[in-house]
């Protein structure tokens, strides 16, 4: 401690040396840490659902084609199932064509059941099941629209030619999609005039070692009917909605390295310059008695100083920027806001640690352990 007023008072020599470098890591890291996080939110949803018991039914063709009432009964009696929900998707507006969120009707006798880890309270599941119009909303689509509980909603149908009216009962917290909108399925019948089909249906299996007998079970009970099916996991099913995006994430993560690659050099260089115009004083220091370890620890803790106040600011202004602007992620597995995960942004402080020592620790390592004799003959 008793060298931080000298390396405080080195860092200050040249404030606009000082300030343009802290800025340019932290805009690189601004973007890096921007780049990195929806990435790392799709690799938590599929953590988060990896060990649920709950098996995603739909048609083989797609997700986009329904599959017919009549499996909800036959799927009920399969052994080690102990839960059935019906969905079908609706795919609302609410107010402009940029509005949208998913929004799909449940059965909702069963939706407790099934999804009793959505931390919606018991007097919202209760008020879902005996409101006729009710739904329940995410947290992120309750907070970017500004909604409460107890408000009406209506939402314009797109796939339907007509629009519903909804009483928001409740919020879905928990492990809840975030930006998910669900409404009761016999309301969404009557308006349609009880069409006889549905676009998936949620299983949920009594153990977590009986999934894989479900899935196998599901599929090849209706393997030879007109409407065949395709089960999977909670985890695979949203996972094969990232699939689409996985060559983005991948660039993501590409341009977020090159990115920090860059920065990198670019603190080398200044770093170097730093050091060079510094070797008058480093000269002195040496013959004064000064070891070469000291100056060596003194010029890279000034370094790292610059690259953590850099990575600190990059960080604190993409959290900020992605907090009040609300930037929505792909919206069918249900990401909501892009938000800094605490794991980029630890992992973008220690990428700040790291460029801040490395960029000098070359240079700076030369400067110490330079002859002292050779180093004032230099400066004189």
């Amino acid at each position: 401690m008793k060298y931080a007023p000298f390396v405080i008072k080195s860092l200050l020599r040249s404030k606009r040396r000082t300030v343009l470098t802290v800025l340019s890591i932290a805009v690189s890291l601004f973007i890096f840490s921007g780049l990195v996080s929806l990435p790392a939110l799709a690799g938590q949803i599929l953590a988060a659902t990896a060990s649920s018991l709950r098996v995603a039914c739909h048609a083989k063709a797609g997700v986009t084609y329904a599959i017919p009432e009549a499996y909800q009964q036959r799927i009920a009696v399969t052994p080690h199932v102990a839960v059935v929900v019906a969905e079908s998707w609706f795919g609302g507006v609410y107010h402009d064509v940029s509005d949208q969120f998913p929004n799909l009707a449940v059965d909702a006798e069963q939706a407790e059941a099934m999804w009793p880890d959505w931390g919606v309270s018991d007097e919202a599941w209760k008020r879902f099941r005996s409101l006729r119009t009710a739904c329940l909303i995410g947290a992120s689509t309750m907070k970017r629209f500004k909604l409460h509980v107890g408000q009406q909603i209506m939402l314009r149908g797109t796939l339907y030619p007509f629009n519903l009216t909804l009483n928001i009962v409740g919020v879905m917290g928990g492990k809840a999609p975030p930006n998910f909108l669900i409404f009761r399925r016999d309301y969404l019948r009557e308006a349609a005039g009880q069409p006889g089909y549905v676009d998936a249906y949620w299983v949920r299996v009594d153990r977590a070692e009986n999934v894989a007998q479900v899935i196998a079970g599901l599929d090849e009970q209706f393997s030879n009917s007109s409407a065949p099916t395709r089960s999977e996991s909670e985890a695979a099913f949203y996972g094969g909605f990232l699939q689409s995006s996985r060559t983005m994430f991948q660039l993501m993560e590409i341009l977020g390295f090159i990115v920090v690659v860059t920065i990198g050099l670019v603190a080398a260089n200044t770093a170097a310059m730093s050091i060079r115009e510094r070797r008058s004083e480093i000269a002195v220091m040496r013959s004064m008695g000064f070891p070469s370890r000291t100056i060596l620890g003194l010029l890279l803790a000034e370094s790292l100083l610059i690259g953590l106040a850099g990575g600190v600011l990059g960080c604190t202004t993409a959290y900020l920027l992605l907090k009040f602007l609300f930037v929505e992620a792909p919206t069918m597995v249900g990401f909501g806001a892009i938000r800094i995960p605490p794991s980029i942004v630890g992992e973008t402080l220690a990428i700040a640690a790291l460029i801040g020592l490395l960029s000098a620790y070359v240079p700076a390592r030369s400067a110490a352990r330079r002859n002292i004799v050779d180093a004032l003959r230099a400066v004189a």
